[in-house]
């Protein structure tokens, strides 16, 4: 798990988009148990509260579930990943498009930069 003590979004919230970025990739799948409170605070290197605060918020996002006695595990849940991936896409291009415009690169100067990256291989700008 990638944190980055530096950046000013809360530990907590990275970790629950690392998360996210780990089902998008595969790396995790739905009904995946991931580690306990503790064992996720000693390999990340945080506190436990820290590590709680994440799990109590990828449990109220619909993300995990948490079955007593037996840890916290991924949803079971076949739409999951559909949302993730569709989710972190329009926050990716959101970021994308506010990136532009702070260029001061109109719409038709991003649509023709992104083709030509899509279709041609990187060009420089």
């Amino acid at each position: 798990m990638q944190l980055d003590f530096n950046n000013p979004k809360p530990i907590y919230l990275q970790m629950v988009d690392e998360v996210k970025k780990s089902l998008a990739r595969g790396e995790l799948k739905p009904g995946d148990k991931i580690p306990s409170h503790k064992e996720q605070a000693h390999l990340s290197k945080v506190n436990p509260n820290t590590v709680q605060r994440a799990y109590q918020e990828m449990e109220r996002e619909g993300l995990t579930e948490t079955l007593r006695g037996q840890g916290t595990f991924i949803k079971n849940d076949p739409e999951l990943l559909v949302h993730i991936r569709s989710e972190m896409a329009q926050t990716a291009v959101q970021q994308f498009i506010e990136e532009m415009n702070g260029l001061g690169i109109n719409p038709a100067e991003t649509e023709r930069l992104l083709s030509e990256h899509l279709y041609n291989g990187k060009k420089e700008v």
